[in-house]
């Protein structure tokens, strides 16, 4: 290897932007390919799989990268569009090589690999796996205090094993900067047990994020292979109407056992939602929109829409009400909307802005007619009311459009039409 040859760390390469010559962004990138090579050669990289901006992941063979830097990848622009599918000969490096356990081969000692350094040939487009970063013990609570060391990719054995007991940690943190929906993307492209274990690595709000983006059957399959009791904490961490779509896919007597371990108040929201048909405003609606009384103020009312953790629709407009304050509340009153807050000085009560000439949506509204009437008034979201005036919940676009997408649009998303092989 010559002196002065690129090397790269990749987990400094997670989610990176992959440019066109012209400095066009056509994905980014999710994962390296990699093969195990016999005779003490050190495994050599065979490509990337990239994420095109529509979603679709592609392999981009290294012969078609003219550049690897810890932020950025250069390509020629040339890609073929067919959908990445992981042969049996090959490894995914951010996937199947972070946190394994190995051994040093002087030594037998286990090692935990943290993170992967790749090297270009000189003189050559091919890259091949030139140093592991390593740590030693055998992780769990002992492992932060255990020594870091690099080491030359043949200084460790057993990369070519099956394990049973891979972490997750290392392969969490590259997902820390990106969106739920790009960890529920590469979660869904990960083997089941892979899948488990990064699932389990995963604090209960971000796994809860994450889990409202996957596919049903994904939902299904990761909230069985957690414990009850953690089960119960993710579903109180998603937003009522999704946890309550995730419930109705589980088996009955599943179902009630985990709504029993939820708190009272969470569970409750739930079973009320799971109570109306499911394409109806009551259905779609969630039962955590902005609420305030009608002496709140424009300043009150903008310090609760700056709130980092609500979605644009919820955010877009607050609901005047008359106590009690959570749904279902007391008297509806009106809707007050971002833009009029925006307008009207901080000491303004909200209740001389709002606006009570929209007629509130009952329950039972089928599915078009919601969407109508989001369209007709150009709403991101509209006030669920009961035959009492009370307010229930609200409906926004993205409920909407989930349920106006093809039912396997998700699905769609994550394979596409199937493919047999892809050109290299």
């Amino acid at each position: 290897m010559a002196a002065g040859a690129p090397r790269v760390f990749v987990s400094h390469l997670a989610g990176v932007p992959v440019f066109d010559p012209n400095g066009d962004q056509v994905g980014r990138l999710r994962d390296l390919v990699a093969m195990l090579r016999v005779g003490g050669r050190p495994p050599r990289l065979l490509g990337l799989v990239v994420e095109m901006l529509s979603r679709r992941r592609i392999f981009l063979p290294i012969t078609r990268v003219t550049g690897i830097e810890s932020g950025q990848v250069i390509t020629t622009g040339v890609v073929n569009m067919r959908r990445f599918e992981q042969r049996p000969t090959e490894r995914l490096v951010l996937s199947e090589f972070l946190d394994r356990r190995v051994r040093l081969v002087e030594t037998g000692e286990e090692v935990t690999v943290l993170d992967v350094a790749i090297q270009q040939l000189p003189a050559r487009r091919d890259w091949e796996i030139d140093k592991y970063f390593v740590r030693k013990g055998k992780g769990g609570a002992l492992r932060r205090k255990g020594e870091t060391l690099t080491v030359e990719w043949s200084a460790v054995s057993g990369f070519s094993l099956e394990e049973d007991g891979q972490g997750a940690e290392s392969l969490v943190a590259t997902f820390e900067q990106l969106r739920p929906t790009d960890v529920a993307n590469a979660l869904h492209h990960l083997s089941p047990k892979r899948r488990a274990e990064v699932a389990a690595a995963l604090d209960d709000d971000r796994l809860a994020d994450v889990l409202e983006e996957l596919p049903e059957d994904d939902q299904v399959e990761i909230i069985g292979k957690l414990q009850e009791e953690r089960a119960a904490d993710v579903l109180e961490a998603m937003d009522p109407d999704d946890a309550a779509d995730l419930l109705s896919g589980l088996p009955e007597e599943d179902k009630e056992r985990l709504l029993t371990l939820m708190r009272p108040d969470d569970a409750a929201d739930v079973r009320r939602l799971m109570s109306y048909e499911e394409r109806t405003a009551g259905g779609l609606m969630t039962t955590e929109p902005i609420i305030l009384r009608p002496d709140a103020t424009v300043a009150d009312a903008l310090a609760r829409v700056r709130q980092a953790d609500l979605s644009p629709a919820l955010a877009a407009q607050v609901y005047v009400c008359r106590s009690p304050d959570e749904t279902p509340t007391g008297k509806y009153l009106g809707t007050a909307h971002f833009q009029r807050l925006l307008r009207d000085p901080p000491y303004a009560l909200v209740s001389s802005i709002v606006d009570s000439d929209l007629v509130p949506l009952p329950p039972d509204t089928p599915l078009p007619d919601v969407t109508s009437y989001l369209a007709a008034y150009n709403l991101v979201s509209a006030p669920v009311v009961d035959e009492s005036g009370s307010l229930l919940g609200a409906v926004t676009v993205d409920d909407v459009l989930d349920h106006l997408l093809p039912e396997d649009w998700r699905e769609t998303d994550f394979h596409g039409e199937q493919e047999v092989a892809r050109g290299r």
